[in-house]
């Protein structure tokens, strides 16, 4: 299910070249469908949350197929700007909160030991991004031997699987969690007390970085590569090596994440993706450089996933894990509007990325360095200890 999810919203890049020909939308308009997707996934999330929290994940991962499928279709049939950003904006940014990676780390910590969470969360987030490995090619030959409206039915055929996928996944939910730390929690009174750790409004924020960075690749990267003159098939094959070598880093700071700091994880994570972007966009790219640029990304891209959703789970408990990792999540997703939004505007109006990809540095060294020194402290309720029955 995240598998299908993430590789089909992180290949939508490689459709704007050809919609903007096609359809008369300009690069503004795309990008702000794909700012929109990002902000309503972002706005969602913490609801979606709450309602897997109260209710399961089945029914917000079924309802959340259904709508990605049904944005899809609006996107296959677009023929005005409005559509695309119904479809693939409002739609799909939607589906993504009931389908990605918020449910399905849900239902991953679920599963296994306190003691091996990480690992097992960095091993779904790897695995999930294998979709991109599949569908940033599928995508790339589909537009090549027919059309973008027929490499949206592909992206049809791959949501239907999403289907049984997320009913499979979703029998997690029998499994019962833990026992409850401290007094009985609400929902609010869950929110309240995370907004009131400095550590986790830290995390949050950083968070946002994470998603302006990553959305600003995925978004305008092909369109850059395309004014750069490159071969097209480069942009599939650089978003191909970015999944691939996302399982090998999701995986990888997963197991780190049980082992050493989550903290200074994250903060050299941030710090390394910013250094990446600084030396590809200070030359001239080739095909080379760019494929690197892509395995060194893909080993930083989902590495954040586990350790960020650990340190809540160490911080918080994992009773309301959905809820506050939705929270954070809104800030990650306001810096994904703001990276897809705001690259196009940029490039509207100076006629290049310049000024965007080195925002995008400068911002990520700052969250890195607040990253490493954000407090890790449980909450005051979790080193009490006081265990009541359920």
């Amino acid at each position: 299910m995240l598998s299908l999810a993430m590789g089909m919203r992180q290949s939508f890049g490689l459709l704007q070249p050809h919609m903007t020909r096609d359809i008369g939308i300009t690069a503004a308009d795309f990008s702000l469908a794909i700012a929109l997707q990002n902000i309503v996934w972002g706005a969602t999330q913490p609801f979606v949350g709450m309602w897997a929290d109260k209710y399961g994940t089945r029914p917000v991962a079924l309802t959340g197929v259904a709508i990605y499928i049904l944005g899809l279709v609006f996107l296959r049939f677009a023929d005005a700007a409005w559509m695309v950003t119904l479809g693939m904006g409002f739609c799909v940014g939607l589906a993504l909160s009931c389908t990605a990676s918020n449910i399905a780390m849900n239902i991953t910590v679920r599963t296994v030991s306190a003691a091996k969470r990480g690992a097992a969360m960095g091993a779904v987030s790897a695995i999930g991004s294998l979709g991109l490995t599949l569908a940033s090619p599928l995508t790339q030959s589909l537009i090549t031997h027919f059309n973008w409206q027929m490499a949206v039915v592909g992206f049809l055929s791959l949501a239907c699987v999403m289907l049984p996928a997320s009913f499979w996944g979703s029998k997690a939910d029998s499994i019962p969690a833990e026992a409850i730390i401290g007094k009985p929690q609400s929902v609010s009174d869950a929110i309240t007390e995370a907004l009131g750790h400095k550590g986790y409004r830290v995390l949050a924020i950083a968070f946002f970085v994470c998603g302006l960075q990553l959305v600003f690749i995925t978004t305008h990267l092909p369109a850059y590569l395309d004014i750069c003159g490159m071969d097209p098939t480069t942009a599939s094959n650089t978003l191909a090596l970015v999944g691939l070598f996302n399982v090998i880093g999701s995986y990888l700071f997963g197991w780190l994440g049980d082992r050493y700091s989550k903290r200074m994880l994250l903060g050299g994570i941030y710090m390394l993706r910013s250094l990446a972007l600084f030396m590809f966009f200070s030359f001239p790219p080739t095909t080379l450089t760019t494929l690197i640029f892509g395995a060194v990304l893909g080993t930083l891209w989902l590495g954040v996933v586990p350790l960020v959703s650990g340190l809540i789970v160490h911080m918080f408990g994992l009773r309301f894990m959905a809820t506050l990792a939705g929270v954070a999540f809104m800030s990650h997703q306001v810096g994904s509007f703001l990276g897809a939004w705001g690259g196009g505007y940029i490039f509207n109006y100076f006629g290049n990325y310049d000024l965007a990809w080195k925002l995008a540095v400068a911002i990520g060294v700052v969250a890195g360095a607040f990253q490493m020194t954000m407090n890790v402290q449980p909450s005051e309720r979790m080193r009490n200890k006081l265990v009541v029955p359920t």
